[in-house]
């Protein structure tokens, strides 16, 4: 079953790697029986049907979300697996459409103004004298010999 995610792009099924094992959560003694989560892993690499533009994109855009540049998306939501595999899917398709399309920014640098340097060293000092005042006082005694 092939992944449509636009028009033009149509991920082919064998790009797409399916892991099943046991989820978590209730479900009775069927949660120790069935293997309901769903794991889908789509390597950005070995994609064939991304080119190096839109592979780097993804990169940059989703790259809290890659392991070892593959795609890894786990879903438990449901005690079936038929319906966790289409929930996957759903996600996952709207994962990759989202890392296209959302366009990258890149952080421009910028220094404090003077008024905010003054206005964060004065309220140091302030917080300072505050601590300063909630101090017992100190009396030191000089040992005569």
């Amino acid at each position: 079953m092939d992944l449509k995610i636009t028009n033009k792009l149509v991920i082919p099924s064998n790009e797409i790697k399916w892991r099943f094992s046991r989820s978590s959560g209730p479900g009775g003694q069927n949660v120790n029986k069935i293997e309901s989560r769903v794991e889908i892993i789509f390597d950005l690499e070995d994609s064939k049907v991304l080119n190096d533009y839109q592979k780097e994109i993804l990169k940059r855009n989703l790259k809290n979300k890659l392991v070892n540049n593959s795609l890894r998306l786990a879903v438990q939501e449901h005690r079936n697996q038929l319906l966790n595999r289409q929930l996957a899917l759903i996600k996952f398709s709207s994962i990759i459409k989202d890392g296209l399309n959302k366009p990258f920014k890149f952080r421009k640098s910028t220094k404090p103004t003077k008024a905010s340097q003054k206005k964060r060293v004065e309220f140091k000092k302030k917080r300072g004298e505050l601590k300063k005042s909630r101090q017992k006082e100190k009396i030191y005694q000089v040992l005569e010999k």
